[in-house]
């Protein structure tokens, strides 16, 4: 996907000079808002392809997780920048929408039909990448670029048959709130990422009863999970055990492990074992409070 993310820039530049270009000279402040916005794809793309990079390299003794979270990062940094394009495409919308000018729409026709082939192509050159958030974030951004682009392709057109000149700083509206719903979802889910959440689908619950299922697990507590990079979870958690050889504990430790990865998709764990002390009933970590309760 570097080779996608490296022909984009190259793309994406050669459009926001055509339509900054393009705007003045039509004086669309559609257009305008729609450079702007493909603007912010330069610094977007550049931080998913360096975060790709990055992801690539070995873990160090200072980053022993590797650096799987640059994408996250990336996603995050690129969400932020979203907000403010937005917040600023919707000010100037709303002074031109207070006093409309005219607007030439043959340059509007034409950079419309430039920018949907552009960011279209882009758009399905991302779509097998999308489950990284990283690369998801630049899909979703260039997918509203495309749509912004049908927009602007559909405004010229009714503005050149009807005159009403009030369409062009609607669009910019319309443009600048479609990239602040895009952007905010994005944000919340890196946020989340960030902040140690639990992976979404993810129950602490489920893990913690489908690990006291197996035979010899006396109970389960102390679980956390989270996520190091996208499609990638880690755990850690205590489990107490009987007395036993260590032979037999590594066995339990193994089916602890494949049990994990093969339900929940967490293949980085780390799992300490407590003494049990005398046989009892079998406990479950419920995750409000720390509390456990019987089977």
């Amino acid at each position: 996907m570097k080779g996608v993310l490296q022909w984009s820039m190259v793309a994406t530049i050669g459009l926001v000079i055509a339509e900054l270009i393009g705007g003045i000279l039509g004086r669309s402040i559609a257009l305008i808002s729609d450079a702007v916005h493909n603007l912010t794809d330069v610094p977007t793309l550049v931080v998913s392809w360096a975060a790709l990079r990055l992801a690539e390299r070995p873990p160090t003794a200072e980053k022993t997780y590797g650096y799987h979270r640059a994408g996250i990062l990336a996603a995050f940094t690129n969400a932020i920048l979203l907000l403010l394009v937005a917040l600023y495409l919707l000010y100037e919308s709303y002074v031109r929408l207070r006093a409309p000018v005219a607007v030439h729409t043959g340059v509007m026709l034409g950079l419309a039909v430039i920018g949907l082939v552009i960011n279209g192509g882009i758009t399905l050159a991302l779509v097998r990448g999308r489950r990284d958030l990283n690369l998801r974030s630049v899909l979703i951004h260039n997918f509203g670029d495309a749509l912004s682009n049908v927009a602007i392709l559909a405004g010229a057109l009714a503005i050149r048959w009807t005159g009403a000149n009030w369409v062009d700083p609607v669009l910019g509206l319309g443009i600048g709130v479609l990239v602040l719903w895009s952007s905010f979802g994005i944000l919340r889910e890196s946020s989340h990422i960030l902040l140690e959440g639990t992976p979404r689908g993810v129950s602490v619950e489920a893990i913690a009863r489908a690990i006291l299922s197996i035979d010899g697990v006396r109970e389960v507590h102390d679980i956390h999970v989270w996520t190091l990079g996208t499609e990638l979870h880690a755990l850690s958690c205590h489990v107490r055990i009987p007395d036993m050889h260590m032979e037999d504990s590594e066995r339990i430790l193994s089916r602890i492990e494949a049990l994990l990865a093969e339900q929940f998709q967490i293949t980085h764990t780390t799992v300490q074992f407590e003494r049990a002390g005398l046989p009892r009933e079998a406990t479950l970590y419920i995750p409000d409070g720390g509390r456990t309760r019987p089977e």
